[in-house]
């Protein structure tokens, strides 16, 4: 016998190595010896175990267990004895709808009588014994603001259309808002159908079918209230329907006020404690959360009570009185949410131990010379020239300075006033050009913002002298508004032509202006430490270890709150300002949205936004805006970047965008409150946009559309600027480069940065030559005389912490009434 042979367990994980066999090595051989097979790699430390067919079946029964478990937790809220109404949005798309035409038909169907006075108007219940459900209806101005509130809380959506008048602009907003936004259930309904021809009512509902579908595909039917079988089918549907979940809201708690009272303290009457009572929808609410009201703020909870709604009895002689409020939660002190929203930097935390005073001799001398002559240098070098409209005063002058001294700081790559004069004037025509010249003239400013120096020609008008301390005239101040629109529309198209290209400046060295940038051989892949040189602005925000697993870890937390959803709650709220109660009005609606654990704090937040179709002027970063964040609204100024895919392999840079470019979606980054989950996200003009001759009066502009992307304060916003010269003498191979810099310095400052061409060569510089910014360059080929020499350089950039809550009490009354739609004033009936 053999060799006596040991036994071992066979490895549950055996690895296999494919022999090198180089007559099929080929990927043709390989692809024909396949025939269209394909290899499952099985998954490296996990064992693969085969399930039998009953684990197959049980693992099916599961998965529709938990569906129709779903299905009965979302239906239960609205049946039974304390049942929760389902609440219906009635928005009027035309200016001749009322939403309370629509109501009153549907309340007539069923044999109910129509609440004139008794209700207001965001609370219009509606028992339907027949399908034993209570329906709310909110009946709703022509408001944009709210339209959007009421479809954040609403379980069904009826738009009401006309089939005399078409759909307004204003109208066509509130439809591409509430797209964005997301929405329930949509149920169209047309009114004035009894005005049309019979022959053609058919083609109107076709028609206004067509135009509902394009913005909700679901909507397949137009339907009418005008008779009592239509309208009892339109409430058939909507009792009998699931209500269509909008997924950022379900999985918080939110709730639609029906009553707000307020109880001032004894310290201070205009703070004190608000009461909002109203059914809860969505997810638990937990007292050791905030809650969020919109144009208000964040506050903490002090109670939470059960307020079960009266009922009638079976006999239905009776009304059983509302039970006691029975406190569902209290907040813990140790781990209530705080209303601190940043961290208060330590600036001192790496600071060195203090000197002592014999160390200090002779140095405080020596530092206020040191001061002295900084101050004179920065006084020779802080004036600047610029470029303004001929007849401008000192005053619009100053104004312009400020400006362009805002797009300096912030931009500090943009091309200085002169060359982009020189780059328009190469585009435009000689007689142009010639306009040009007489229509501008120069200035110097100081350091200090001040004119140092004019043009002759002012200095001899009086008119000019003598409003140089006032204020501009109408004229002044159109001619201002008009040149600072065309500077806008001038860089927006430089930026589309010539993107990030810069002229290297004469009067000061390239290594000292692009002092703050670096070169990167890679945009992808290069190193770069995202901590590196933070602002102190980054010492005040909050960052996860793992924003993934902390989002788990928080959305678990609130499905296991006191406060259910469908309950009808009290919820009391501690250091509320009396404005909120004196603003309530119960004919508009008053929402009110929980939050969950850390989103009160601040960090950097990015969304992507795609520019709207309707707005065509151009957005520049850091131009304020407002923002609807989900089912919160801020003032902010983001800034824009390319949205780059990322990964394990890249280094998280991005490049920054200085325009919001159309037909691109982009990335914008503020600081922001923490927003877990993914909410929608529209950007709005501050101010009203201009009416149009087929508008009757300013509509609500809005510029992008997007969603929240991530919470990272990691992501790198990389500003580019290109630095370009032209050939000027070429050796196969190598070539002289000139008008690139200007000094030998800085030719051997940037030589280590790579070059490439805008026909695809790459190359470096070898040395430079002679004493005016002459270098010679070697490329991977040959390089064409026509062609230009682009070096990349980079910068990160921060947005600034100027991200505030927007209220729309705190708007003047014009910019009020751009989020008002016309209205068509409706004869009065003289019997009623």
């Amino acid at each position: 016998m053999g060799a006596e042979q040991k036994f071992h367990h066979r490895a549950s994980l055996k690895q296999t190595n494919k022999p090198f066999k180089r007559r099929f090595a080929t990927k043709n051989s390989m692809r024909d010896k396949a025939k269209g097979r394909t290899q499952r790699v099985s998954l490296k430390g996990k064992v693969q175990r085969k399930h039998s067919r009953a684990d197959r079946r049980n693992a099916v029964r599961t998965e529709q267990r938990k569906k129709r478990d779903h299905i009965v937790m979302s239906t239960r809220i609205f049946s039974g004895r304390h049942r929760a109404p389902k609440i219906v949005a009635v928005i009027p798309l035309c200016a001749d709808i009322r939403a309370s035409d629509i109501v009153r038909n549907l309340f007539a169907c069923v044999d109910e009588p129509y609440p004139e006075e008794k209700a207001p108007k965001t609370a219009r219940l509606l028992n339907v014994s027949r399908f034993k459900q209570t329906i709310q209806f909110v009946e709703l101005e022509r408001n944009v603001l709210d339209i959007l509130d009421a479809a954040k809380v609403a379980d069904y959506v009826i738009m009401g259309i006309s089939a005399e008048i078409e759909v307004d602009a204003f109208g066509e907003h509130c439809l591409s808002a509430l797209q964005n936004q997301g929405h329930p259930g949509v149920f169209p309904i047309v009114q004035g159908m009894e005005t049309v021809v019979p022959k053609r009512q058919n083609d109107v509902k076709k028609s206004l079918q067509s135009f509902m579908s394009h913005f909700f595909p679901d909507a397949d039917k137009v339907y009418s209230t005008e008779t009592p079988t239509e309208a009892l089918a339109i409430l058939r549907m909507i009792t009998a329907q699931v209500p269509k979940g909008v997924k950022w809201r379900e999985i918080r708690p939110y709730m639609l006020a029906d009553s707000v009272e307020f109880e001032p303290s004894a310290e201070d009457s205009q703070v004190g404690r608000l009461a909002l009572t109203g059914y809860l929808r969505g997810a638990g609410l937990s007292a050791n959360r905030l809650i969020h009201i919109p144009n208000f703020g964040d506050y903490q909870i002090e109670q939470i009570y059960h307020v079960p709604v009266a009922v009638e009895t079976t006999k239905g002689d009776s009304i059983e009185e509302d039970d006691e409020p029975a406190v569902l939660d209290k907040p813990d002190p140790e781990l209530q949410d705080s209303l601190v929203e940043a961290n208060e930097p330590n600036t001192l935390a790496n600071e060195q131990t203090w000197p002592e005073d014999e160390e200090m001799n002779g140095w405080n001398e020596r530092m206020q010379e040191m001061e002295e002559e900084e101050s004179r240098m920065a006084a020779a070098k802080g004036q600047r020239t610029i470029t303004v409209p001929k007849g401008t005063s000192t005053y619009q002058a100053s104004w312009i300075a400020a400006t362009q001294g805002d797009d300096n700081e912030s931009d500090d790559s943009d091309v200085s006033s002169d060359s982009d004069d020189d780059m328009d004037s190469g585009s435009d025509d000689g007689s142009e050009e010639g306009e040009d010249e007489e229509e501008y003239e120069e200035m110097v400013i100081g350091v200090d913002g001040k004119i140092v120096s004019a043009s002759d020609d002012e200095n001899d008008d009086g008119a000019d002298s003598d409003r140089d301390d006032g204020l501009p005239t109408a004229e002044e101040e159109a001619l201002q508004l008009k040149a600072y629109l065309k500077e806008r529309e001038r860089q927006n198209r430089d930026d589309l032509n010539f993107p990030d290209e810069v002229d290297t400046p004469m009067e000061i060295s390239a290594r000292e202006r692009f002092a703050r940038f670096r070169g990167l051989q890679s945009f992808r892949t290069s190193p770069w430490d995202p901590y590196e040189n933070l602002p102190l602005d980054y010492a005040r925000i909050f960052q996860f270890e793992s924003f993934k697993r902390t989002q788990q870890r928080v959305l678990r937390m609130a499905a296991n709150s006191a406060a259910k959803s469908g309950m009808r709650i009290r919820i009391v709220l501690r250091a509320a300002p009396a404005q909120i109660a004196a603003s309530y009005n119960p004919n508009r609606p008053f929402v009110a949205f929980g939050l969950m654990q850390h989103e009160h704090q601040m960090s950097v937040v990015h969304f992507t936004v795609m520019r709207s179709e309707g707005y065509s002027e151009p957005v520049r970063s850091k131009d304020p805006l407002i923002a609807h964040f989900g089912f919160r609204r801020y003032n902010v100024r983001p800034l824009f970047s390319q949205h780059s895919l990322g990964g394990s392999n890249t280094n998280g840079v991005h490049k920054f965008e200085r325009f919001l470019k159309p037909g691109v979606v982009s990335v914008g980054t503020v600081y922001a409150p923490i927003q877990f989950g993914t909410v929608p996200v529209s950007l709005y003009l501050p101010a009203p946009a201009a009416a149009t001759s087929d508008m009757a009066g300013v509509i609500p502009m809005l510029v992008g559309t997007g969603s929240s992307l991530e919470v990272n304060p990691s992501r790198i916003l990389a500003k580019r600027i290109i630095l370009t010269g032209a050939p000027f003498k070429i050796h196969k191979r190598s070539a002289v480069i000139r008008y690139m810099f200007f000094s030998p310095e800085d030719v051997n400052w940037f030589k280590p940065v790579q070059l490439h061409t805008k026909y695809g060569r790459t190359g470096h510089i070898f040395e430079s030559l002679g004493t005016h910014g002459y270098m010679k360059c070697v490329f991977d080929g040959p390089i064409k005389q026509m062609d230009t020499v682009c070096m990349n350089l980079y910068k990160r950039v921060y947005p600034k912490w100027n991200t505030s809550l927007w209220s729309e009490h705190a708007q003047d009354e014009e910019q009020k009434l751009q989020w008002v739609g016309p209205v068509v004033q409706k004869p009065e009936d003289m019997e009623l």
